[in-house]
């Protein structure tokens, strides 16, 4: 069983062509995967697979270390993708990969880097069903913007740089992400604005459901960016002044996100390859009785 090891920002996942899995995915055999003492230890898994409509390249699931699925990941998409185009599944600059939240579009702009189109954005969802049209919530006094793309979010804003690094979000983070208002649990995105008034730059801290706190989050990040462009509307998508570009500043590196008048949403950075191995026949052993 091949497999390569990929990060972006500091967050890595496994990388498998389901063709290679002897077996078929389980939550347990994902667990035992990514933990990091007895398994290969990753983040997560990219499981890839011939698609079944023929105008994406690839399809693509994304599981968590705790076994569940998630939608989409910025970071996980993005290495993916830079995958596909490294190991020959096609060759164009352009294309489509589908996932669990729907196709992305990635366009490669070098060797280890792309720009990937994730969607539109919404303020309303299945993840929020209780939650007003502009998606603003509070919880136990976090005032809080739920954010869907692919996978919820909800970002809130705190006063300052120096107030979000105390926080502890090893305590904060589970009692929001289990909170019952979103029923499919949610990532949380807390940030504040960088140097303000000036370009469109924040720091972020991140916890994902059924991760923990995380160096970096792709999906985390544009939550956080759409938040602050709505706070910010006129000044960042003033008329004519074409989608907002903001610079989310996270513990593992920093994205750029774009954001337009619609919430459309792109994702920019890098991923890079870390190693590549095959299985001991004996943890193959052990994966097919973790079943």
């Amino acid at each position: 069983m091949r497999f390569e090891s990929w990060q972006a920002l500091g967050n890595d996942y496994l990388i498998v062509e389901r063709e290679a899995m002897p077996f078929p995915v389980t939550p347990a055999r994902v667990r035992l995967l990514c933990e990091r003492h007895r398994g290969v230890g990753a983040d997560g898994i990219l499981l890839l697979s011939a698609p079944a409509d023929p105008a994406h390249v690839a399809d693509l699931r994304i599981f968590n270390p705790d076994g569940s699925e998630a939608e989409l990941s910025g970071n996980g998409a993005r290495e993916a993708v830079l995958y596909l185009r490294r190991r020959g599944w096609t060759d164009r600059d352009e294309f489509t990969v589908h996932t669990a939240a729907g196709p992305v579009k990635p366009t490669i702009t070098g060797p280890l880097s792309c720009r990937m189109e994730l969607g539109r954005a919404r303020l309303q969802s299945k993840d929020f069903p209780a939650g007003p049209a502009d998606g603003l919530g509070e919880f136990d006094g976090w005032r809080f913007q739920h954010v869907s793309i692919g996978n919820p979010q909800i970002a809130i804003r705190v006063q300052d740089q120096a107030t979000l690094m105390e926080l502890d979000l090893a305590e904060l983070g589970p009692p929001i992400e289990r909170n019952p208002a979103f029923p499919n649990r949610t990532n949380v995105s807390w940030y504040a604005e960088l140097e303000p008034g000036s370009q469109a730059r924040i720091r972020a801290r991140i916890f994902e459901r059924g991760v923990g706190e995380t160096l970096s989050s792709g999906t985390g990040a544009s939550g956080a960016a759409v938040a602050y462009v709505l706070g910010n509307r006129e000044r960042l998508l003033g008329a004519g002044s074409g989608p907002a570009r903001v610079t989310v500043v996270l513990d593992g590196g920093e994205l750029e996100v774009e954001v337009d008048t619609r919430l459309h949403v792109c994702l920019s950075g890098w991923a890079l390859p870390v190693f590549e191995g095959r299985l001991s026949e004996e943890f193959v052993s052990e994966l097919r009785q973790a079943a």
